[in-house]
């Protein structure tokens, strides 16, 4: 044993390995600021190049670009308000509030400590457990994963905002895209409405851009001013280090939350940010202010997503079972060179197993010190006003999410779910319970159906069943105590609202929440078209929505001042004449511009176009920035698409005229 040790340490000290880990991490810091990509993208890029090469620094390559995605993710989550990838969604929720206080320095610091400690912690967790876990994690059926699945969904109490029953209604919504598609059961495709795209559902990096990325997007363009409202930008990552220590345990709490959720297959990084974010608010005692800005919402998740790698290892390695969709490509990289997953990798392949292990260790260390290094210099983008950088993050997530199908209805699902988004933010209806609802659907519907074939009713007394059963009653409870209000911005009082037009006031929420229950309704007639196992899941989302907008309506008809939004502050006395905040469709109507040329002319060419327009008719800029902004934006979404071999959207014109690359 000893000698295995020195051997896998002796391999992970080499000039060769740290090289290319070092490599791996750069590709990982790349792809990780960049909005929508993610591990998936960043590994299927290495892949090529792992031919020929020595399995442990090949293995190096990929273990740099999978422990640092999480922490470079973090650059776009805090300054932008765009998760980076789906394990930094819940990050936005007090990141970039901080990043708009001009604290964007702090939140990044202490995000990026918070991922190294995670990832060290993961792989000490895993040098300690690599040869014990194999039974405790073979000790988990569909029964225990459906309830985990279930205990994911309870984070909704503390996502609930404002309203309890708006939140659960949202994520009833959530629940209904997530099942759009084949049902896991029987195959039955539900919710397609005659659309081809809709047969494999709505992926995820749509759902997550549509619902954060673009209301902050039409937010921000509505008042022309900079993402960051102070200047005080230079020191705080000392302060980030200072908010890190003082809530060590904390973040040692939700690193080993990732350890154990993402050495569970089937969940991974999509939740495991959700439950850490929960935990803190429901554990944190001392003047909590999480949704507005609190420095603890940011250290709980980043601790949490960086430990879940070294996690996800643990069935990857030991079992072949991928923990994550990442982890699927990382495994098909083992394969690609040679080494068998399984009970080897702690037999004869210890030493390989090993060396991976600290190598994530050591790819955290050097990711959170780049970043650090960058933190400052980036942080001080937020200070650029925004109609400047909306343009380029308006392209970038329009070409992020073109790569999840490659399909031109990918934009269209976007900006669909993007008017959504905005709606859902203006009417105080809580996204991040809509988003955990959608991202737990496939998994809670498959583990509920193996369950129950495989235990009938009888699973409820399975001793792992009712353990987490408890922890979920748990969760609920102090969930409800400490709920999260994610909608960011001053709420009215009870006064302010009382003092409006009733109409203007009440009406368009009441729509709104209309609108909602319609969306329930058209699931709910779909569902009664399918087979009993096709439609019960659907089915009995849609009525519990429906009854939480039953419940809700009344509410808003009588005006209550726990459900003052958006809409009504901005038509009240303080808000009506301030300055620079413009119409409320406007940075939408922006985004359908790009997305109607991108159909007329396809991506690249409409890309030219929108540009040089938004600059001059929206950012006011002169002609010389305006030519050398378009340029600079050109080139770089050429070099990214260049790069990582991605496709750009085509349009009428390319099925008309044969044109050249980049144009076709």
């Amino acid at each position: 044993m000893i000698d295995t040790l020195l051997s896998a340490f002796g391999t992970l000290l080499t000039f060769q390995h740290l090289f290319y880990m070092l490599i791996g991490v750069s590709v990982g810091l790349v792809i990780g600021v960049i909005p929508g990509l993610g591990g998936i993208a960043g590994l299927s890029l290495l892949i090529p190049f792992l031919y020929g090469m020595d399995e442990i620094t090949a293995l190096a390559m990929l273990i740099g670009l999978v422990a640092v995605i999480p922490t470079s993710d973090t650059f776009s989550s805090v300054l932008m308000g765009i998760p980076g990838s789906s394990a930094s969604q819940a990050t936005v929720l007090d990141g970039f509030p901080l990043a708009r206080q001009g604290q964007a320095a702090r939140a990044l610091s202490a995000a990026f400590i918070s991922s190294m400690a995670g990832g060290i912690f993961g792989a000490i967790v895993l040098t300690g457990f690599v040869v014990i876990a194999r039974p405790l994690i073979l000790s988990f059926g569909s029964a225990e994963l459906f309830m985990l699945a279930l205990f994911g969904l309870s984070m909704v109490a503390v996502l609930a905002g404002r309203s309890l029953a708006k939140g659960l209604a949202a994520c009833c919504v959530g629940l209904i895209i997530g099942s759009i598609g084949g049902a896991p059961a029987t195959g039955e495709f539900r919710m397609i409405f005659g659309f081809d795209y809709l047969y494999d559902g709505i992926p995820l990096v749509i759902v997550g851009l549509g619902f954060f990325a673009i209301p902050e997007i039409a937010d921000l363009l509505r008042k022309n001013a900079a993402i960051s409202q102070g200047n005080a930008l230079g020191s705080g990552w000392f302060q980030g280090l200072r908010d890190w220590w003082a809530n060590v345990w904390l973040s040692t709490r939700c690193a080993g939350l990732g350890c154990i959720i993402g050495a569970i297959p089937g969940l991974g990084g999509s939740v495991v940010d959700w439950i850490a974010y929960g935990h803190a608010v429901q554990t944190v005692k001392k003047d909590p202010n999480f949704g507005k800005g609190d420095i603890r919402g940011v250290i709980a998740p980043e601790s949490a997503n960086n430990a879940m790698q070294g996690g996800a290892l643990l069935p990857t390695m030991l079992f072949g079972i991928p923990g994550s969709g990442s982890m699927a490509v990382f495994l098909g990289g083992m394969v690609l060179l040679g080494i068998e997953p399984g009970p080897s990798m702690v037999g004869p392949d210890l030493n390989i197993t090993y060396s991976i292990i600290w190598s994530l260790a050591l790819a955290n260390v050097m990711g959170a010190g780049i970043c650090l290094a960058l933190a400052i210099p980036i942080s001080k983008l937020t200070q650029i006003p925004f109609q400047r950088l909306a343009p380029f993050m308006i392209v970038l997530i329009c070409f992020a999410a073109f790569q999840a199908t490659r399909s031109l209805a990918d934009l269209v699902a976007l900006l669909g779910l993007g008017v959504l988004g905005v709606l859902m933010k203006r009417f105080g209806w809580p996204r991040p319970a809509l988003l955990i609802g959608y991202v737990l659907a496939p998994q809670a519907e498959t583990y509920f159906y193996q369950a129950m074939q495989f235990y009938d009713w009888g699973f409820v007394t399975r001793p792992g069943v009712i353990i987490i059963a408890v922890m979920t009653l748990a969760s609920v409870y102090f969930g409800l105590r400490n709920r999260v209000d994610d909608t960011g911005q001053a709420v009215p009082t009870a006064e302010d609202v009382a003092n409006l037009p009733n109409a203007a006031a009440r009406l368009p929420q009441i729509l709104f929440a209309g609108l909602v229950a319609v969306i329930l309704g058209v699931a709910l007639e779909d569902s009664l078209h399918h087979s009993l196992l096709g439609q019960v899941f659907p089915l009995s989302v849609a009525i519990i929505g429906l009854v939480m907008t039953v419940i809700l309506i009344p509410q808003l008809i009588r005006g209550e001042p726990g459900h003052a939004a958006h809409f009504d502050a901005e038509l009240s006395s303080d808000y009506a004449g301030q300055e620079g905040i413009g119409n409320l469709w406007g940075g939408l109507a922006w985004i359908a511009g790009l997305v109607g040329l991108t159909a007329l002319i396809g991506f690249y060419a409409a890309l030219l176009v929108f540009f040089p327009v938004f600059l001059v008719r929206r950012a006011q800029a002169g002609l010389v920035a305006t030519v050398i902004m378009t340029a600079g934006a050109a080139g770089v979404i050429l070099l990214l698409a260049w790069a990582l071999s991605l496709n750009f959207p085509s349009g009428y014109l390319q099925d008309a005229v044969d044109l050249p690359w980049p144009f076709r």
